[in-house]
């Protein structure tokens, strides 16, 4: 799987003129799924993403992850994260799953973040033409790969 992670002031997903998703401060997640992808890499994003300490402390260090803040997380699926831009100008999404695979990884991987947290996170319409806005703080913006975890 592959994040991105943005510490936002506010963000929200909109669809077809409707508002689907909106929170104040708190993370922002997109997520791809490739095929190789296991339950392992579920927890292991969950469980780091939920722990990621990137809001600042009473003394402007970055010290204090999501929770602490009381904030709120909105996860967006985005296959396009898995784009390779080797040969030509024309990225390639041949890493990204299928719907068939990725729908429910990224359905677990909701449900296996709400569970570090203790309580709803907010989503996107998977496979949905979405826009996302957001205002990040900082700009404070991760890159996870479980596969590098690095």
């Amino acid at each position: 799987m592959r994040s991105v992670i943005q510490r936002v002031k506010n963000a929200s997903v909109t669809v077809d003129s409707d508002c689907v998703a909106k929170i104040g401060e708190g993370l922002l997640v997109l997520v791809a799924v490739e095929d190789m992808d296991t339950e392992q890499d579920i927890e292991w994003l969950s469980k780091k993403i939920a722990h990621l300490r990137i809001f600042d402390d009473a003394d402007g260090v970055m010290n204090l992850d999501v929770q602490q803040i009381n904030g709120n997380i909105i996860v967006v699926s985005q296959f396009t994260l898995f784009a390779s831009c080797k040969r030509g100008n024309r990225p390639s999404y041949i890493r990204s799953s299928k719907e068939d695979f990725a729908r429910p990884m990224y359905e677990k991987f909701v449900k296996k973040l709400e569970e570090e947290l203790g309580h709803c996170v907010q989503t996107g319409i998977f496979g949905a033409d979405m826009q996302v806005a957001l205002v990040n703080d900082g700009p404070v913006t991760i890159c996870i790969d479980t596969k590098q975890r690095e």
